[in-house]
């Protein structure tokens, strides 16, 4: 992969690939494992949905500044939202770093990573939320509980534990290892950061004066062992 599309400026090395009745733009080393995936989903008894994948900068971007200027919500680490109105940049920064990625950074540029859902327990009484509780206790916890049993199976593993990785513990986010496995080789500090600076990301005097920190707990540092320990 070139610079431009690991930090999601580029979707050059994608393909379209339909999951069910949408179109997604998915790394083509990730696709046919993705839709075994489904398929198994699918047999046993879940509507096996994406609720994001691909994500170039500019949308990431969007979401990081909506959060920042206090647009969107924001969530501490107990899932509770949170008046960001007092807060320094670098309170801001910290805060959003929780649960979403920094623009140029994110997993979703690659198109190997992937929100999931089952959609058989969503409606419009009760549309997605994509947060812990939803997955661990609530409507989507059998589907987790499938997934958490068979994604490694099929390639896929949960990045995000809330333990090794700065990221709280998204039990919906699965990556592709192998294609991580090769991205992760190619990944360059410096390179990253030139991209992401003068870009109108909002908090990049905080972002550039932490971004070894960044980089090392939010880009590197994620949960590629056993899962079924670390969740049980």
């Amino acid at each position: 992969m070139t610079p431009s599309e690991l930090i999601g400026a580029s979707q050059q090395h994608l393909v379209e690939c339909l999951v069910g009745k949408k179109l997604f733009l998915v790394h083509p080393s990730a696709m046919q494992d993705l839709l075994r995936l489904k398929r198994a989903a699918d047999d046993a008894g879940f509507d096996f949905c994406i609720a994001s994948g691909f994500r170039d900068f500019e949308r990431q971007k969007a979401i990081w500044n909506a959060k920042m200027q206090g647009a969107r919500p924001v969530f501490d680490r107990d899932d509770q939202r949170v008046d960001i109105s007092t807060l320094s940049e670098d309170e801001k920064v910290s805060l959003v770093l929780l649960w979403s990625a920094l623009p140029g950074t994110s997993r979703h540029h690659w198109g190997c990573d992937f929100d999931f859902y089952d959609a058989n327990v969503t409606s419009a009484a009760q549309p997605l939320q994509l947060n812990q509780q939803e997955y661990l206790v609530g409507p989507q916890a059998s589907f987790y509980q499938w997934l958490k049993e068979n994604a490694s199976a099929f390639g896929f593993f949960f990045p995000y534990d809330g333990q090794k990785s700065g990221y709280q513990f998204e039990p919906w986010h699965l990556s592709h290892r192998a294609t991580w496995q090769s991205i992760k080789q190619t990944l360059n500090k410096s390179q990253m950061l030139d991209a992401l600076t003068g870009q109108g990301i909002l908090g990049e005097q905080s972002i550039v004066k932490r971004f070894d920190s960044i980089y090392t707990h939010y880009v590197m540092s994620v949960n590629e062992g056993d899962h079924d320990e670390l969740f049980d």
